[in-house]
């Protein structure tokens, strides 16, 4: 008993001292802790002579009980005492003016991604994703891109090492080659993100922004390819009819290869799409080539289907007036005021859309 008694006063002593919180819980943990004086007590209970044992463990109770109830108010009269002190100090003057609250905007190209998926998940496709940091074989080996490609030169594309073996992504269609490696067909995806070339003026940037799309199936032809980006260009740009042509190209991934271009005029110093005597090219795409095919291990006898690419900014610039490209990455907040969108104004459909 005589140990109890000594702890209690050398402990109520203490309490009674000017403490701060930090002190107060290190008081706390020296009776209470894991190996706490009061704490080591009722270890030796079961130690102590069954005669003697309930009254120890009765007194010890008490003690602890004493002794906790001290700590508790001193805690809480340290508490008490702080937030007394920040009303002194913090009063807050109601008759200052409000602050000004700034609305974020949607950036366009955003917007963009968001409308070209919405419309292209209204006929079946789903969003595809891959890393910014692609290997050669994905960006380009396997798209049947041969090695002396220019695509391939240190002057067109970033390297991340002196064996060429890891780069940034030049399009978005390595997308493609590893979600064919993953799966079995048929596929219908597109695949939004960023894209990295070494080049940069009023139309290009080192970083821009593609979706490429990806439809393969049996008895795919180049007619559903038209058909699918008819649907696309009229959704996009919110017009009725468009002229639309197919001109030859070459891509080393697609065979036949086209350019797309569609009809337009200025009016008023403005891009009208879907009218007019003039021609834009917007995207380019075909069927996609046997090789490719055979390098994702899919039979091109049995399996056949279309590829397409557009610059996401390049169709932001068309649809909302924009006429320089690297003003999309100034992050100059005047710009963006201006071309963003409301969130809270953006209607669920992405159609109809104004700034």
């Amino acid at each position: 008993m005589s140990d109890l008694k000594k702890i209690k006063e050398e402990f109520i002593s203490k309490l009674k001292l000017k403490l701060d919180l930090a002190q107060i819980n290190e008081i706390k943990s020296d009776l209470f802790g894991k190996s706490g004086l009061i704490t080591s007590q009722f270890k030796q209970i079961a130690s102590i002579a069954e005669s003697e044992r309930k009254n120890f463990a009765s007194d010890l109770n008490l003690i602890k009980d004493e002794l906790q109830s001290l700590i508790n108010t001193k805690i809480s009269e340290i508490e008490i005492a702080d937030i007394n002190e920040k009303l002194e100090k913090e009063k807050i003057d109601v008759t200052l003016p409000e602050r000004t609250i700034i609305r974020g905007k949607i950036h366009p190209v955003s917007q963009t991604i968001d409308e070209i998926s919405s419309i292209f998940s209204e006929i079946g496709f789903s969003v595809a994703e891959g890393p910014d940091v692609e290997n050669e074989y994905n960006n380009f080996t396997a798209l049947n891109t041969p090695d002396h490609h220019p695509a391939r030169d240190m002057h067109d594309t970033f390297y991340l090492d002196k064996e060429k073996k890891k780069l940034l992504r030049t399009h978005t269609s390595p997308v493609q080659i590893r979600t064919m490696l993953k799966n079995k067909p048929p596929f219908k995806i597109i695949a939004p993100g960023r894209t990295y070339r070494s080049d940069s003026d009023q139309t290009h940037a080192p970083m821009f922004h593609q979706v490429e799309g990806l439809h393969i199936d049996k008895d795919i032809n180049m007619g559903h390819l038209k058909g699918c980006l008819n649907y696309f260009i009229k959704e996009f740009f919110e017009v009725d009819k468009i002229q639309m042509r197919f001109r030859p190209s070459h891509f080393p991934f697609t065979e036949p290869s086209a350019e797309v271009d569609i009809g337009y005029k200025i009016k008023d110093g403005k891009i009208i799409i879907g009218e007019g005597d003039k021609w834009l090219e917007i995207l380019g795409c075909g069927m996609v080539h046997p090789n490719v095919l055979k390098n994702v291990k899919i039979n091109p006898d049995s399996f056949q289907g279309f590829a397409f690419g557009i610059g996401i900014d390049r169709l932001a610039m068309l649809k909302y007036g924009i006429n320089d490209l690297r003003a999309f990455f100034e992050c100059d907040y005047r710009w963006l005021n201006h071309f963003g969108f409301d969130p809270l104004d953006v209607p669920t459909n992405y159609r109809g859309l104004s700034r």
